[in-house]
């Protein structure tokens, strides 16, 4: 009789083509487990983990999924659980393209091993060794939709930081949304990037999306005014509501060396004057009445 730890690499170097077969199978008649996955890339991942999975187990080492062996086993999980991860899979769904070839395997453990004491020994080692691999699939998963959420976050914060060129050589940042220290620093950055794209001498900071300021925003905005001064372009500061004056009276925040307006347009009109620029009319005036 084989001795545990034995039967998986001689099934292994079975007929691979008909376990590939059933294991896509079973995975395909898992519901909801395949998501958006098409056949063809299903068909391909699980070949290629069955090959590393059996190239990894002629080794003998069924327990330790971490050693050298097992590194492309590894690298294919890797790619489907960050796929699964970008392509909006669920945890489970992804391990289920692990957990689902416990079923064509046990069935050709069952075969092979008759004497019912080294059955439930070969399927203890099979069932912990899938284990392993399933709850890897979940960790990768996991990071892999961490990334996806930071990349998203990074990118939402980019949208939300747009510089617009409102004249030559001046240019304005709309602020929406709270502000806090990763975000601040995208603003800085973007601000001093179109300054000197734009040759500004003007940049207007409008903060009437900005729905509180307390010390920490305020801190945030003087920094963003002071690397604006060092780069050679005077900060206007639109969008002071009365709820916020009162509210940056009250907590002490020194804005005397900074420009402040109610509107954008009141910073605007500023900013023109700053630059010895004045909008006029071209409609002619009319003539006074008798």
């Amino acid at each position: 009789m084989k001795s545990d730890g034995t039967l998986l690499p001689e099934i292994l170097r079975g007929d691979k083509t008909k376990l590939l077969a059933e294991w896509v199978k079973q995975q395909m008649s898992e519901a909801g487990a395949t998501g958006r996955i098409s056949d063809e890339e299903l068909q391909d991942k699980s070949r290629e983990f069955l090959d590393g999975f059996a190239e990894a187990a002629q080794h003998g080492n069924l327990t330790d999924i971490d050693a050298p062996e097992w590194s492309r086993v590894r690298e294919v999980l890797a790619d489907v659980s960050k796929s699964g991860a970008r392509q909006g899979l669920s945890p489970a769904q992804t391990a289920t393209f692990v957990f689902s070839l416990k079923q064509p395997l046990f069935s050709r453990i069952a075969d092979k091993a008759t004497d019912p004491a080294a059955l439930a020994a070969q399927l203890w080692s099979v069932t912990t060794l899938i284990d392993q691999l399933g709850l890897r699939t979940t960790e990768l998963h996991q990071k892999g939709r961490e990334d996806v959420i930071a990349r998203q976050q990074r990118d939402i914060l980019e949208l939300s930081t747009p510089v617009v060129k409102l004249w030559d050589g001046i240019v304005a940042l709309p602020l929406i949304g709270a502000l806090d220290s990763e975000r601040t620093q995208v603003v800085m950055e973007t601000l001093l990037e179109q300054i000197v794209a734009n040759s500004a001498s003007i940049a207007i900071i409008d903060i009437t999306g900005v729905p509180t300021v307390d010390t920490l925003v305020a801190q945030h905005l003087l920094k963003a005014v002071a690397a604006a001064r060092l780069m050679g372009a005077e900060c206007i500061i639109s969008g002071i509501r009365p709820q916020i004056a009162q509210t940056m009276v009250h907590l002490g925040v020194d804005m005397h060396e900074v420009v402040t307006k109610a509107s954008l347009a009141d910073a605007f009109t500023v900013a023109l004057k700053r630059t010895n620029r004045k909008v006029v009319s071209d409609r002619a005036p009319e003539a006074p009445r008798a």
